[in-house]
């Protein structure tokens, strides 16, 4: 049974793929500061697996505790990296944060992995590194744009950084770019728990709609889109977690063609802001109280992935449909609140 180290393991997209890697056999150590995690989570993991992850409280920024970690654990077979902080606004607020938190902790895990004879790394990255794509849909050939927020640049310089090591060092990595996950485990066990008012679209839907919030503001209505609403690639996140223990597999069966390979995360398929609304009053048999705003800075207009490159090479495809996907947040929102 391989030992896998997830970084970030508490959070939203790591829980879920803590139970995919469970779910195929794998252990599982998680390695989270709980910044934004709480440990119940765990217990959700063991509810649907049947097992318990190790856990360890611990800050990658923390040099000295990486090593200690890799001293401790020196048989991690490979590692999916998620730690990081992920606020597009929050970002443009305290910059400096998000560089040590997002490039810091990369390069102190990355120097440990070198002095390994081999490591499979698995980095967390995001379609934010195209920016305004000219082209829809967005194919990992289309260049990657200037960042339009810190926290864009810190994906982006982190995989400048992967590729520089692996040129010089045995890690073999894929860069997963992730387009919009949404959702929860269909268990209700696990899902998003955004802390304070939350920074992403259905986290706030199914708050408004639960009553948490009074109503939600779409953030423009004269985008050159069929509805006048931003277009997103939402995929639900088991999706997105069976795509890492895919990606992990590929690494460790030495079928990755290069040191260091790129692949989108998506379903493919663009919806509109109204269209998510519209899927959660189908789904919740309910209306949603929401106002037309004006734009919000750094938004763009559109983006959704051509999948092709993952559906083809790693044999993977996103299955669950945009109202599944939604259900599944309201099914956990309920859970949640009562």
């Amino acid at each position: 049974m391989k030992k896998i180290l997830v970084t970030g393991g508490l959070g939203f997209i790591g829980s879920h793929t803590v139970v995919e890697l469970q779910n195929e056999g794998f252990e599982v150590v998680i390695i989270d500061n709980m910044l934004n995690a709480e440990e119940k989570v765990i217990y959700g993991i063991e509810a649907i697996t049947g097992k318990k992850p190790v856990f360890e409280n611990l800050d990658l920024r923390e040099k000295e505790a990486v090593k200690s970690f890799f001293k401790k654990y020196n048989d991690i077979a490979g590692v999916i990296h998620f730690a990081a902080s992920k606020a597009v606004g929050e970002s443009v607020e305290n910059p400096l944060l998000y560089y040590e938190n997002n490039i810091n902790a990369l390069v102190y895990m990355l120097q440990e992995l070198q002095a390994k004879t081999a490591a499979n790394f698995i980095f967390s990255s995001s379609c934010t590194v195209y920016g305004q794509a000219e082209k829809m849909p967005i194919t990992e050939n289309a260049s990657v744009q200037p960042a339009i927020s810190p926290y864009g640049n810190t994906k982006q310089i982190g995989e400048e950084i992967i590729q520089d090591v692996a040129k010089v060092s045995n890690i073999n990595a894929i860069l997963l770019r992730y387009f919009n996950p949404i959702g929860a485990h269909p268990s209700a066990e696990i899902g998003e728990l955004p802390i304070g008012v939350p920074q992403n679209l259905v986290p706030f839907i199914t708050q408004t709609g639960i009553g948490l919030r009074k109503e939600l503001s779409v953030f423009g209505s004269d985008y050159p889109t069929p509805d006048g609403t931003c277009i997103r690639d939402y995929i639900h996140v088991v999706d997105l977690a069976k795509a890492h223990v895919v990606a992990l597999k590929r690494l460790i069966e030495k079928k990755n063609e290069t040191a260091v390979e790129v692949f989108n995360v998506g379903t493919g398929k663009g919806s509109s802001v109204l269209e998510v609304i519209r899927s959660f009053e189908k789904v919740s048999g309910q209306k949603l109280p929401y106002k037309l705003v004006g734009r919000r800075e750094g938004d763009i207009v559109e983006a959704y992935a051509d999948t092709q490159k993952a559906n083809t090479i790693l044999g993977w495809k996103a299955e669950s449909t945009l109202d599944e996907a939604v259900e599944s947040a309201w099914k956990w929102e309920k859970k949640i609140r009562s």
